[in-house]
């Protein structure tokens, strides 16, 4: 007789192929839209034992409830700031993310923004199209030789301090607390490490915690020579006194894969020139989702095999 497959909520997007290979080991329920996920829930919420979601989707309190089975949390990414923590440990639900799973992706597509802002790609390729040349456009900064101020030296603010290494930037960051054995400055507040940085770039967590650290505080002590760069959560930043520091010229620029309004565009920052923004993509390759795929079926199976999930939270 055949063993019954474990039933799965999977609440993120997901390819064809992905499925297949979810659906080789567990009994699959996709619902990546609202309408989906709560059809689901209604449906089959007293049968699952195990969700897949996404830190910035989570799971709610309520669908929690209405899953009474639920012995797993999985998060495909590092990110988990709309997890249940409180309501998911009183059940004793194990819950466990997809850390170190696309920190590459995310340092490479960081770098990429600090070149392009710095550099100012969005506006020479218009200018280009259009027929003007150089002789005409403003000289554009280096980027080697800047100051770069990293909020948030994990995993990968350090995988991002290591790629400034190749282009000699100094490094300087802040924590709650200085990180041991880091050779980098430390800086005890947000607008200190601004004040003495050229770029300042966001890749700490999410969450209440965090949010709109970077207010008009310290955007002014990034200065109008200073360029802010967010890989982190749009949450981080206060989207109005971005716009108010681009538009007043308080700030040379920004690069955003990440902003308030997701997956909306950030209205109140599409005009400006000297803004490039990318639709949340930092950590996507087909490489990084693989691997998040490959660490939630490390987890899952650690965990209903008795030996524990991988990357717990």
């Amino acid at each position: 007789m055949t063993e019954k497959k474990i039933p799965l909520l999977v609440l993120d997007t997901l390819s064809e192929a992905h499925l297949a290979q979810l659906a080789a080991v567990y009994d699959v329920t996709y619902a990546p839209t609202p309408a989906e996920r709560a059809a689901a829930v209604a449906a089959r919420g007293a049968e699952f034992r195990v969700v897949l979601t996404i830190g910035v989707i989570g799971v709610t309190v309520d669908e929690l409830a209405a899953m009474p089975k639920v012995e797993l949390l999985c998060c495909k990414g590092a990110g988990y700031e709309q997890l249940p923590l409180e309501a998911a440990r009183a059940r004793g639900i194990v819950m466990a993310n997809g850390a170190g799973t696309n920190d590459d992706c995310v340092a490479d597509h960081a770098f990429g923004l600090v070149i392009a802002t710095v550099r100012n790609f969005r506006q020479l390729d218009r200018l280009c199209r259009e027929g003007v040349w150089r002789n005409d456009i403003p000289l554009p900064s280096n980027v080697s030789g800047k100051r770069l101020g990293i909020l948030g030296l994990g995993n990968i603010g350090q995988k991002i301090a290591r790629r400034a290494g190749g282009f000699d930037m100094e490094v300087g960051y802040h924590n709650r607390k200085p990180r041991e054995g880091s050779a980098h400055r430390y800086f005890d507040s947000l607008p200190a490490l601004a004040g003495w940085a050229d770029v300042l770039l966001l890749a700490t967590p999410g969450g209440p915690g965090t949010r709109h650290l970077v207010d008009a505080k310290v955007l002014d002590a990034l200065g109008p020579r200073g360029w802010l760069v967010n890989i982190s959560r749009g949450s981080v930043v206060d989207t109005e006194a971005l716009a108010a520091a681009l538009r007043d010229g308080r700030i040379a620029g920004a690069g955003l894969d990440v902003y308030e309004s997701e997956p909306k565009p950030p209205t109140a920052l599409m005009g400006f020139d000297n803004v490039l923004l990318t639709p949340h993509m930092a950590g996507w390759s087909p490489e990084a989702n693989q691997a998040s795929l490959d660490r939630f079926m490390a987890n899952a199976e650690g965990h209903f095999s008795g030996r524990g999930v991988v990357s717990p939270i």
